[in-house]
């Protein structure tokens, strides 16, 4: 049936034209409140248990950690507080003659470590600028094999390294500068090797993110990568050069296994770069083989309580840096991957 025009009229009022957007009063009717989302039966969250399991081993591990060192440090008091040759602050380790210092190897470890990061830092620093500025074609596969070599050797165990120096590095240094070989020069270069890839990798991880974030404009410049580097991006990451060094002071200065392989063992402050000396946790190794109670036993754990001492106070110090630089970034209105230079 036709409809009237009154009908007409009516409808073509409450229709809504196409063009014409809904009242404010509908849109709220349309929206649910927000005690009404509050009000859903949701499932509990399955990641809740996963978060009191992981709280749970973040406890103990922080209670195994304070457990070892509280008894590190009792057992080390009657070291430390002894007198005359029962006291380890002394130079000269002669345990038949009750002479237990230890301070020849405090000595030796800061040599070798010292070494090890002369080497190793700015040989890392030199390559993560060639891995992150080499523009040329030509050489983009020997920088993917350099890269990932560099991941490689992380995974290499730390006695592979002292077995391929033993058979092929201590030959050439005997031959070339004679002696036996295993000294202070010997040990510092394998050790550096080994701390390398960690500084590497931690110097890449802070320098790339500002790097690819300056390259888009700093081209268009006329800038290359290098320049911008050594410009823009190298004199504002200091926290990033001193964490990438305080990793490999703490690598070094606990590594066991090379100074014991390599740097000969002579408990005596170290005379020459091809001297030998023993470390603190090469001598920890040797000693707590031979001796059970007494005043060598006890000056053990006074040297495990500075070598403790000196990888906390290296840990303590990377993580400050690393806050640091996260609330510098956060303050710059940056996030960490993308933080300014």
């Amino acid at each position: 049936m036709p409809k009237s025009r009154g009908q007409g009229a009516a409808g073509a009022a409450a229709a809504p034209s196409p063009d014409k957007e809904p009242a404010p009063e509908a849109l709220q009717e349309a929206v649910p409140a927000p005690e009404q989302e509050l009000a859903l039966d949701l499932p509990a969250d399955p990641g809740d248990g996963a978060g009191w399991g992981a709280s749970l081993a973040a406890a103990l591990a922080a209670g195994g950690a304070l457990l070892l060192c509280l008894m590190v440090a009792l057992a080390a008091l009657p070291a430390l507080f002894g007198t005359g040759g029962e006291s380890p602050f002394h130079w000269t380790w002669q345990p038949y003659a009750g002479q237990f210092g230890i301070l020849p190897m405090c000595a030796g470890t800061l040599a070798l470590t010292a070494f090890a990061l002369a080497l190793g830092w700015p040989l890392a620093l030199g390559l993560v600028c060639w891995l992150l500025c080499e523009e040329a074609k030509c050489l983009a596969p020997l920088v993917r094999f350099t890269s990932g070599l560099v991941r490689f050797m992380t995974t290499i165990p730390t006695v592979v390294y002292g077995f391929a120096a033993v058979f092929l590095l201590t030959p050439c240094m005997r031959s070339l500068f004679g002696g036996t070989g295993l000294g202070l020069a010997t040990a510092g270069l394998v050790l550096t090797l080994l701390i390398l890839p960690s500084m590497l990798l931690t110097l890449e991880a802070g320098l790339k993110p500002r790097l690819e974030a300056l390259c888009p404009w700093g081209q268009a410049l006329g800038f290359s990568k290098l320049q911008l580097l050594r410009r823009f991006v190298l004199p504002q990451a200091g926290r990033t050069l001193a964490a990438a060094a305080v990793l490999g002071f703490g690598r070094a200065a606990g590594d066991t296994l090379l100074p014991l392989m390599l740097a000969g063992n002579a408990p005596l402050a170290p005379e020459g770069i091809f001297a030998s000396l023993r470390t603190l946790s090469a001598h920890m190794a040797m000693a707590t083989a031979n001796e059970v109670g007494g005043g060598a036993y006890n000056s053990l754990f006074a040297a495990g309580c500075l070598l403790l001492g000196a990888t906390a106070l290296a840990s303590l110090v990377l993580r400050r840096l690393m806050s640091s630089a996260r609330a510098a970034a956060g303050a710059s209105g940056t996030g960490p991957e993308e933080g300014r230079p």
